[in-house]
């Protein structure tokens, strides 16, 4: 301006007057649109591609991006962003992915349930167990499903259920999660009937083997005094010592009678084990109590917290005078001590038996009724 001022009041002519100023307005003009199109230009660019990133397009990038100047800068780190949110969308897509196919492969129905129990989700196995549908699923209540009672109560229990695809105990386990800002309720159930029928199948040929075994132990060896004696009373004349022999074998058969009647008193012991009453119970007297007990070896009494707990007193420290009674027997044999007590783990109480003797050879056995490793066991004491 102040060019064309100082022109204008010059002493030129007015052809000169009008060309200068052509080229000056030209000039500033031309100066004008080239800084508006360096600034302006890439402030478009950065808009259209946050545009972009609202509408969760991470495919677009600015062009020429530098780190010469601030907007070049700005475009850079916006390329970067918008690489980081496709990667991490292409991550989400692939995890959404392999979920949906877990959940549609695995033998589980699994139900989510807004905060009105809706069912909002429900996988294949969840449609097999309902015997209908998604379509016709979704949006009905968990009363309409006959799930109302599994949203109640404890979150992880076993229950005996009845639905329009199968019959049996169910493994349930419920746990909560928010989606869109909402609390929604998670519903896991499992078959455990097939699971529950394997480990009875398995439980009663482990109980028919001992008992078999426990009977032929018994009945063999009196089967076999029995015909001796009597092919001995058969003989003619008697053999002179014929009465100490006939003693002798009934002392035997006497004796597996009663070892076979000591076995079956123990197996109605075990049939007829009353439900647990429960009780608080202070851990520490119960613990000293039941180490007194024990005079064979010294039993070193670990103290731990004094707690509180809900049990049956008399069958929890009948099983700690089994558990202390072979550990003292194990350790017998090697001259060592027992330890006994007990620490808290988080909301458990954990109560412990340690010996020093030699251990079980055999563990898989452990808690198999009338499995005894000792002449005069019953086999029972772990199992009761």
């Amino acid at each position: 301006m102040l060019a064309l001022v100082l022109l204008w009041r010059g002493d030129y002519s007015s052809k000169t007057q009008w060309t200068l100023t052509v080229l000056v307005v030209g000039t500033w003009c031309s100066f004008a649109f080239a800084a508006r199109e360096r600034v302006v230009h890439p402030l478009q660019t950065v808009s259209n591609l946050l545009s972009a990133l609202r509408e969760e397009d991470f495919s677009v990038r600015a062009r020429g991006a530098r780190r010469d100047d601030p907007l070049g800068d700005v475009m850079f780190e916006v390329n970067a962003l918008s690489e980081m949110l496709r990667e991490q969308r292409l991550g989400a897509l692939e995890a959404t992915a392999l979920l949906r196919t877990v959940m549609e492969e695995i033998n589980l129905a699994v139900f989510a349930f807004d905060e009105a129990q809706r069912l909002r989700l429900v996988n294949r196995a969840g449609e097999r167990l309902l015997a209908q549908p998604i379509e016709r699923l979704l949006g009905r209540t968990a009363g309409e499903l006959g799930l109302a009672d599994c949203l109640q109560g404890e979150p992880t229990r076993t229950l005996q259920m009845t639905f329009p695809g199968s019959i049996g105990r169910w493994g349930m386990r419920r746990s909560s999660f928010r989606q869109g800002g909402k609390p929604h309720q998670l519903l896991v159930l499992a078959d455990l009937s097939q699971a529950l029928r394997e480990e009875e199948r398995q439980a009663w040929q482990r109980l028919l083997r001992v008992l078999g075994h426990e009977l032929n132990n018994s009945l063999a060896p009196i089967k076999s005094i029995a015909g001796s004696l009597g092919s001995l009373l058969g003989k003619e004349p008697p053999p002179a010592d014929w009465k100490e022999d006939m003693q002798r074998g009934l002392g035997v058969i006497t004796a597996r009678a009663d070892a076979l009647s000591r076995f079956m008193e123990a197996y109605s012991r075990l049939a007829r084990l009353p439900q647990p009453k429960l009780q608080a119970i202070e851990i520490e007297p119960l613990i000293r109590r039941v180490a007194g007990l024990e005079t064979r070896v010294p039993v070193v009494l670990v103290h731990g917290p004094n707690v509180m707990v809900h049990a049956d007193g008399d069958q929890l420290e009948q099983l700690l005078i089994n558990l202390l009674r072979n550990a003292a027997d194990a350790s017998l044999e090697t001259q060592g001590n027992v330890k006994i007590g007990w620490a808290r783990i988080a909301v458990q109480l954990q109560i412990w038996v340690e010996d020093e003797g030699a251990g079980l050879s055999n563990t898989g056995n452990l808690f198999v009724p009338f499995f005894t490793t000792k002449p005069g066991g019953s086999g029972i004491g772990l199992v009761l």
